[in-house]
């Protein structure tokens, strides 16, 4: 088989999916080094820099670059070819020995690049899929998206609320309720609230120096609020990735910014900081305290707390514009009117714009 010193895979990746990854590890099997150009339109609503992020992540051994092109493409037209050339010339200026394409116009293109046009899977039997399959149906094709795409696809919704008012129960539950469904959805995942272990971990140190030490005695400093935040996005992160179409998730960093006004009083711009930096959320549910028995399971301070703490998420939420629901009720009625507020977020879609248009 021919190998080659320098190729180039160029695509919009929007997103990128198993067929653009055959092609890219195809080309980087044949090449002593292999340029990847992401091209990316502004109309188009996934980021470039997004798009190179995962590219790189998941091909570390080639070079990854990318270039604004917002010229619609007609491969019958010469002009528009020039135009294209002259934004991929730009982006990789350095000779091209190969151009690896799964598409009719990759003679054309080698032969602009003064390169050989090597064709990879043009019937897309290997991996029956397309960027215009996944952007219609995310879910459909789940199994043809890698870890990083995944996590920036996952739809995460946000179980949050007082002390003993079932948000460790409710997102567990929809967690299961969405794995019983199979398929893709067999892997969907419950992300547990850091700040619980966190504050256990508080009282077995405690404990260790103090065997009588009790939960009153345990006292909370303004630094450990970034610790709790970050790990908190950390394990999202990494759910997300392995995960399902969508993430269910038992407080998050927001709420960590609310429990620092709790246990210490005033804000903490480094958590908010954190929480900001937090891979978007989607739905948060509030668990409201009314008509649940306290439970003091010797991490929790009392019952005369929880309508203050139910308060304080309801105005932040609501000043901060993040989409919420109450949940209210018995269990079971408060799980039956989550699963139907999933539900409903999933059917919106994704709502990817659409691409420039092309003319064959």
């Amino acid at each position: 088989m021919k190998r080659y010193g320098h190729g180039l895979v160029l695509g919009k990746f929007y997103p990128p999916h198993a067929g653009h990854h055959h092609l890219v590890e195809t080309a980087r099997q044949r090449c002593e080094r292999l340029t990847v150009l992401v091209c990316a339109a502004s109309v188009e609503s996934v980021p470039l820099a997004d798009r190179v992020a995962w590219m790189r992540e998941i091909h570390p051994d080639t070079t990854v670059t990318g270039a604004v092109d917002d010229t619609p493409m007609d491969v019958n037209d010469p002009a528009v070819w020039d135009a294209h050339m002259a934004v991929f010339t730009t982006a990789v200026p350095e000779p091209v020995d190969a151009v690896f394409t799964s598409e009719a116009y990759g003679r054309e293109l080698g032969r602009r690049f003064g390169a050989e046009s090597v064709l990879v899977d043009p019937g897309r039997t290997r991996f029956p899929v397309s960027g215009t399959a996944v952007r219609a149906d995310p879910v459909g094709c789940w199994d043809h998206l890698r870890p990083p795409v995944r996590a920036a696809l996952a739809r995460r919704v946000v179980v949050l609320g007082a002390e003993s008012t079932g948000t460790t129960t409710l997102a567990r539950d929809l967690a299961a309720h969405f794995r019983a469904r199979g398929g893709v959805w067999a892997r969907t995942g419950h992300v547990a609230e850091y700040g619980r272990e966190y504050s256990e971990q508080k009282l077995a140190a405690l404990r260790a120096r103090w065997p009588g030490a009790a939960w009153e005695d345990v006292t909370f400093t303004t630094g450990d609020f970034p610790l709790i935040a970050q790990a908190q996005n950390d394990r999202e992160e990494a759910a997300a990735r392995a995960g399902s179409p969508v993430l269910f998730c038992d407080t998050d960093s927001f709420a960590t910014t609310l429990w620092h006004e709790r246990y210490v009083g005033g804000r903490n711009r480094l958590v908010e900081e954190i929480a900001d930096r937090a891979a978007p959320h989607h739905l948060w549910l509030l668990t409201d305290h009314e008509g649940v028995a306290f439970e003091d399971d010797g991490l929790r301070d009392g019952p005369e707390l929880r309508p203050w703490m139910t308060d304080r998420f309801r105005a932040e939420l609501t000043r901060t514009g993040r989409p919420f629901i109450e949940m209210t009720g018995p269990p079971r009625t408060r799980l039956a009117a989550a699963v139907t507020a999933v539900d409903e977020l999933l059917a919106t879609g994704w709502d990817f714009a659409a691409p420039l248009p092309e003319k064959r």
